[in-house]
């Protein structure tokens, strides 16, 4: 069964929960103060880490769900997800080819603290995006089972293996829509709420180092559909991309993938950001949900 209907006519509240691994923890401090404003979500669209936060926003879409996404990290944190020595990864490699970390710590952690295994038995609309390989295509989810889903949208290249669906494999969705503020417009949704990790808060400059040169390509790739869903808004929706609070932007954070030390202090910044960002714009929501 699917996620609950998308209510009808434009004018609902969307959170888009955007990629980014690690860093994706900002999106929790970015929840809680949407939640401490009485902003709460009609839609919720997600993508990779923020699948992951969205889904479980989509289940519990109240503050309560803060205590529960900081459980989520603490676990992330404990590096059981993507535990093992330099030796065992390796050989997880030598063994599949393809990929350094099994899914199942993953999918052991969606399901202990997900409290729902549906889209259809979720509070509000939940979609999460990934990518098709055989169609080179994103694919939305909006059925059936909810941690498969989230899984094949947090598939990242080389570090975890594709999942197979229905006899198509999908990976990570930040590879084909990485900000998905464009899915929420096409949703019906009138005032949208972008939670991102931080990298999207300063503009690019030209690569001085050598590693700078991948990352500067790999942000261009990532950013201009996001620049181009904000340029082609319809007459009538509103968006605000809420601060992520980093005094600098992440530049190699993202490579250190198993490094959760910064993970509570992130949440802490990108709280106190996000609440005063709402603060300026009068933002203040009717507390239900």
């Amino acid at each position: 069964m699917a996620s609950p209907e998308v209510p009808a006519g434009a004018g609902g509240t969307a959170f888009v929960l955007g990629g980014g691994g690690v860093l994706g923890a900002a999106e929790v401090g970015m929840l809680q103060a949407l939640f401490e404003h009485g902003v709460q979500p009609d839609l919720v669209v997600g993508t990779s880490v923020g699948a992951i936060n969205g889904a479980l926003v989509a289940a519990d879409p109240t503050s309560g769900v803060v205590s529960r996404l900081r459980g989520v990290w603490e676990e992330l944190a404990s590096a059981q997800v993507f535990a093992g020595s330099v030796f065992a990864r390796m050989g997880t490699l030598a063994r599949t080819r393809t990929h350094l970390h099994p899914r199942e710590p993953l999918r052991e952690l969606l399901e202990a603290h997900l409290p729902v295994r549906t889209f259809a038995e979720l509070r509000v609309p939940f979609q999460c995006v990934a990518a098709s390989i055989e169609r080179a295509a994103e694919h939305w989810f909006s059925d059936g089972s909810l941690v498969d889903a989230v899984l094949a949208s947090c598939a990242v290249p080389g570090l975890l293996p594709a999942v197979e669906l229905d006899g198509e494999h999908y990976l990570d969705g930040g590879l084909v829509h990485s900000i998905p503020v464009g899915r929420a417009v096409a949703l019906g949704a009138g005032t949208i709420y972008v939670l991102h990790v931080g990298r999207i808060d300063r503009p690019l400059r030209p690569p001085t180092r050598p590693w700078e040169v991948a990352l500067v390509a790999f942000e261009i790739a990532r950013r201009h559909r996001f620049a181009a869903d904000l340029a082609a808004l319809p007459p009538g929706v509103t968006v605000h991309v809420l601060p992520s609070g980093e005094p600098d932007p992440p530049a190699t954070g993202n490579l250190r993938y198993r490094d959760f030390s910064a993970v509570p202090a992130r949440i802490d910044r990108a709280h106190a950001a996000a609440g005063g960002h709402l603060d300026a714009i009068g933002a203040r929501g009717d507390g239900g949900a």
